[in-house]
């Protein structure tokens, strides 16, 4: 690899664009080729949802690293909404592996803490207890807006000497000793090195390359909940869901009288396609989602469904990110996609781990790391 290669990454999402930042602070001439405009794909239509409450000792590391660069981007300016986030237990068994996620998290340097079924109303007075036994709670996560994060680094890229091209889809991809020559209907562009970071877009962008990317887009959705009157405190967000078991019932507070949930089970035939999908909430999810709403938190004051929309999980077999090569003999064909539903949180992680791989060939700076590079056994069809 040359010393300050030309990289061009597919994509202006928070992945993109935490990879972009990562390669031209260490000296990569970067391009970014966006189709439409920042923003505009799966990370615009996140709810934006930033925690580190989980059970498995690598995603609490994952989350240790994109930490460190949240703390340092909000001191450059980042607005980060720090409410709280609460993972529910419905077993004792749950409970017993957020003991020990108490753990591993002070051990990383992370604060959370145990939280019994009888003091969940002391932090979220308008919760209904029933069949739970508590809960998991990280007092310093919480949430940001995806356009902001997406545009804040943007700024930051260009300031660099980054450049970021909009609305240039890549139509085409030339091989050559040096690298590539990539097609978008303007001037091609030469590159030494590709970052596929598509999101929902990346197996369309892989097959330009003659490569087969196995990532599933899955439709989800969220709608706005409106109060009649506004509540006097501030609702963490709050997550029914632990290793896959849980009803996916998820909300937060977004403005004093308004919350955010997301619909966890959308009916829907799958995959969806990200050119031709319907972005409106279905009404048959609304439904659901008031059923589940009354059964967690029945007494809001005067609470009502709003507006909703859908976005596209970018999902794997295995539910982990591909960051990496997907030919070991094209190391200069990197891919950061499949994220599912984490890849605001995990963005800067995993630019950080695609830069290594562009850089390093292969993923220094996160032990471990080395587990996500989508191998032929974990590039395989997940549905």
């Amino acid at each position: 690899m040359t010393a300050s290669p030309h990289v061009v990454v597919i994509g202006a999402g928070t992945l993109g664009l935490c990879t972009a930042l990562n390669l031209v602070e260490q000296g990569a001439r970067v391009t970014v080729l966006e189709a439409q405009s920042i923003a505009s794909g799966s990370s615009g239509r996140s709810v934006g949802v930033v925690g580190s409450q989980f059970t498995d000792p690598f995603e609490i590391l994952l989350r240790v690293h994109s930490f460190r660069r949240f703390r340092q981007w909000e001191a450059e300016g980042l607005h980060f909404n720090h409410i709280g986030y609460l993972r529910l237990a419905r077993t004792q068994a749950q409970m017993e592996l957020f003991a020990r996620s108490v753990e591993m998290q002070a051990e990383a340097g992370l604060t959370s803490r145990l939280i019994r079924a009888d003091e969940l109303r002391g932090l979220v007075p308008h919760i209904n207890p029933d069949g739970l036994e508590g809960g998991l709670f990280g007092p310093d996560n919480g949430y940001l807006d995806p356009h902001d994060m997406c545009n804040f680094l943007a700024g930051i890229v260009r300031a660099r000497g980054g450049e970021i091209r909009q609305y240039r889809k890549l139509l085409g991809v030339g091989r050559g000793p040096g690298g590539y020559r990539l097609e978008t209907g303007s001037d091609p562009i030469d590159c030494d090195v590709v970052v596929n970071a598509g999101g929902a877009w990346a197996p369309q962008v892989a097959e330009l390359f003659g490569q087969r990317l196995h990532i599933w887009p899955e439709r989800h959705e969220a709608v706005l909940i409106h109060l009649d009157e506004p509540l006097d405190y501030t609702m963490p967000m709050v997550m029914d869901l632990v290793n896959g078991q849980g009803s996916g019932l998820n909300f937060r507070h977004e403005k004093r009288n308004e919350l955010i949930a997301e619909i966890h089970k959308v009916h829907s035939v799958a995959p969806e396609d990200p050119d031709n999908y319907n972005d409106q909430c279905e009404e048959q999810s609304k439904v659901d989602l008031a059923e589940l709403l009354m059964e967690r938190v029945p007494d809001l004051p005067g609470a009502r469904l709003g507006r909703g929309w859908a976005g596209l999980y970018p999902v794997t077999a295995d539910h982990r990110p591909f960051v990496g090569p997907i030919d070991p003999s094209e190391p200069t064909l990197v891919t950061a996609a499949g994220a599912g539903g984490y890849g605001i949180q995990l963005a800067p992680v995993i630019g950080q781990i695609a830069a290594d791989w562009v850089l390093r060939g292969a993923p220094v700076s996160v032990p471990g790391s080395q587990s996500l590079a989508p191998s032929a056994e974990r590039n395989i069809p997940g549905h």
